[in-house]
């Protein structure tokens, strides 16, 4: 397979499944936001147990991975002829309507409220990928190497933040169901680098995902679609030992204690807590071992992944076509889940008719439960995700590139 028609063939499927599998794996994490009846973190080791810290660990995935490959189709537009001014505007008017995405329609999911301008906005990974386009924007009128410069440095050097973190720490009121910001320079930290409310009029921002080091796994991304101007196998080759590299300096240095995530692991009282504590790295922001961990097994499916085929693999090709069409949607599907698991358990529907965070502590069922739902959900976003999916196929509209 060396002609540009079968190598652009093989580049949109093996992207498309990896970017298919992370949403629906993002979609067990959801479900079991909404319908899980333990109200304690499962990264918890004092409370958690295995199955329901894998479950919880293995979306940790996505966030990354859906990240990283919205860059990699930045670069793609590249490669297909959008340069300079017509790429920067093509990011600039995206990121701004994804921003406008998570602050209405996507909060409207989570919150089943219509006050949408009022209480708290959530800023999660839609905002964080508008917010990064935004930033992607006035990046690639850069040297690609710069570009790539700039990834490297937010990612491997952003955990040297740390002093600052905690300086700003100490002074957001803790009063709250979140640590918020009591002044103008610590909102703006929070948006660049750390979790917490920032207060904005009638509504309250909560950052879950600030933009540090997110805008540089974007350009990562971004200088990553080179990849894809190489002759297949060596472009195959080349991304599994990045993947196997990567993965093996997420174990040397996570063994070590010595730099790339603030949460150290430490012996417990088994092999398998052992083990959990070794893979419990920090999310919020994402740390260097945290994003080791995850993008690197990532380019290795990414290398094998387009040499396979089959039934399994097209089911996840149809929801990486239109991976934000499968976010919105399985978010609405997810939260009437808990609707119903509230009308069913006495609690009435009103009870579930917010963020999954003020849910009744008697809410919602075991693991097995909220495994059912998930595949459940999953498999009735199917059809219409390949119906959306023919429709982008089949027009020219141009707001379409913008679903």
């Amino acid at each position: 397979m060396t002609s540009s028609a079968k190598l652009a063939k093989s580049r949109i499927q093996s992207v498309d499944f990896l970017r298919g599998l992370v949403v629906v794996i993002m979609a067990l994490d959801h479900v079991r936001d909404y319908v899980s009846n333990f109200g304690f973190n499962p990264l918890d080791l004092d409370q958690t147990n295995a199955a329901l810290f894998l479950t919880r660990w293995i979306t940790h995935f996505c966030a990354p991975i859906f990240i990283f490959l919205a860059g990699t189709s930045a670069g793609f537009q590249r490669h297909a002829g959008k340069q300079g001014k017509e790429l920067s505007m093509f990011l600039l008017k995206r990121g701004i309507w994804l921003v406008i995405l998570e602050l209405t329609f996507v909060k409207l999911g989570w919150m089943f409220n219509l006050q949408l301008f009022v209480g708290y906005h959530f800023l999660q990974v839609i905002w964080a990928i508008g917010i990064s386009m935004i930033a992607m924007a006035a990046l690639v009128w850069l040297p690609r190497r710069t570009i790539a410069v700039v990834g490297v440095v937010m990612i491997a050097g952003h955990n040297l933040l740390a002093p600052v973190d905690a300086a700003v720490m100490a002074g957001l009121a803790q009063g709250g169901p979140f640590p918020t910001a009591t002044s103008f320079s610590d909102g703006l930290w929070l948006f660049l680098h750390m979790n917490g409310a920032i207060p904005v009029g009638p509504t309250v921002a909560f950052v879950a995902y600030p933009i540090i080091p997110w805008v540089g796994v974007m350009a990562l991304g971004y200088v990553f679609a080179e990849f894809y101007q190489q002759e297949d196998t060596r472009r195959q080759s080349l991304m599994l030992k990045l993947g196997i590299g990567m993965t093996a300096l997420f174990l040397a240095l996570r063994a070590t204690n010595f730099y790339g995530d603030p949460s150290q692991w430490a012996i417990q009282d088994n092999v398998v807590d052992t083990a959990l504590s070794f893979l419990n790295t920090t999310k919020y922001p994402p740390s260097l071992l945290f994003l080791l961990m995850t993008l690197g097994p990532a380019f290795i499916v990414l290398s094998l992944s387009e040499n396979w085929r089959g039934k399994v693999f097209d089911v996840f090709v149809t929801f990486g076509r239109v991976p934000l069409f499968f976010y919105v949607v399985h978010i609405y599907l997810a939260h009437l889940a808990a609707v119903f698991l509230a009308m069913t358990q006495g609690n009435g529907a009103a009870s579930a008719m917010t963020f999954f965070a003020f849910l009744p502590t008697d809410h919602g069922v075991s693991l097995l439960g909220v495994y059912l739902f998930w595949i459940g959900i999953v498999a009735a976003l199917y059809f219409p995700s390949r119906w959306f999916g023919g429709v982008k196929k089949r027009s020219n509209k141009w707001w379409l590139s913008y679903l």
